[in-house]
């Protein structure tokens, strides 16, 4: 994840709301720069998104009065084609003789671009992406079973600062909850019948990261806020050791980028001009809302429990995890 923000960030400067040449400073329409960096960025916001909406459950079941787990994940998000790669002449001012170009989470080589937005048109070329075609999340959960079937849990990362040599520094932090409600139980004469197990279950993450990056000159600092809530009905059948489970739900996802008032510098000195920016802006990417369809397996021996689950959606994810549970 760092190394796509890292690269978030690269572009960010070179491409916001000023396109830089020769020396000179070009501004742009604030417009224009959003919806460029929409179509390269909102992969990754998006992606991120629907890795915090999952491993949250891996069982229909919630935990009786004063049960408990403990558990650790991680969400590999998986990315197609559509999400690594855009046509850039379904932007308006923006035309190319490429009919698609990377995204921030794609692969190969970026298009030549020409910026029809001024009175003079400026060219330029999209950057080259060499990414994974996954991404993953991991998350940490607790929970405790409360009375009438409900559960309750939480994930939570304090907030973390860390410095990365001369290239990278910031910090992040992660906090999330849940709730988990059995159905069945309010089904006169058949909650008790079925053996089966069905819960309502809702979740809500939110990320924070901060970055401040300076590499060769250049100086630039970014927020990150994604937060991502899930809704899910959930169906599950438990025969000895193994659990299996389905289940049907929706998705929202939202991601803001936002700089400082930051004035940054590139360029070497010897082979280019050194260029100053001044560079206020804050955007926000659409609101990414989707269904969603998991189903998973999971195992218990004694206390320990380990659990694998896809999810199918416009992002989908794989999800990997263990854990020690209780009742």
């Amino acid at each position: 994840m760092k190394n796509y923000i890292y690269k978030f960030l690269l572009f960010f400067i070179f491409y916001s709301i000023s396109i830089c040449s020769n020396g000179q400073q070009i501004i742009s329409s604030t417009k224009d720069a959003k919806s460029l960096l929409e179509a390269y960025l909102s992969p990754l916001g998006n992606g991120l998104g629907s890795g915090l909406n999952n491993g949250w459950y891996n069982t229909g079941k919630p935990h009786k009065l004063g049960g408990f787990d403990v558990s650790i994940n991680i969400n590999t998000v998986v990315f197609n084609d559509n999400q690594k790669f855009f046509d850039i002449n379904e932007l308006e001012n923006f035309r190319s003789s490429a009919t698609k170009t990377p995204t921030i989470v794609g692969n190969g080589e970026g298009a030549n671009v020409t910026y029809e937005g001024l009175e003079n048109n400026i060219n330029f070329t999209m950057p080259n992406q060499n990414s994974f075609s996954f991404l993953p999340v991991p998350a940490a959960n607790a929970s405790v079973g409360l009375f009438k079937k409900t559960e309750i849990g939480v994930r939570y990362i304090p907030k973390y600062t860390f410095e990365k040599g001369f290239i990278a520094k910031g910090s992040i932090g992660l906090w999330g909850l849940s709730i988990k409600h059995d159905l069945l139980q309010w089904v006169p004469g058949i909650g008790d019948i079925i053996p089966l197990d069905l819960s309502l279950q809702y979740g809500l993450t939110n990320l924070n990261t901060n970055f401040q990056i300076e590499s060769q000159g250049v100086k630039q600092s970014v927020n990150l806020k994604t937060s991502a809530s899930t809704l899910n009905l959930i169906l599950s059948k438990k025969l000895l050791i193994l659990t299996a489970h389905g289940s049907i739900g929706y998705n929202f996802s939202s991601t803001d980028f936002s700089t400082g008032e930051t004035q940054i510098n590139f360029g070497d000195g010897d082979n280019s001009d050194i260029i100053s920016i001044y560079v206020p802006t804050d955007i926000e990417f659409k609101t990414q809302n989707s269904f969603k369809f998991n189903v998973g397996l999971r195992t218990k021996i004694t206390l320990i429990t380990l659990y694998a689950n896809y999810t199918y959606s416009e992002y989908s994810v794989l999800t990997l995890g263990t854990g020690i549970a209780l009742r």
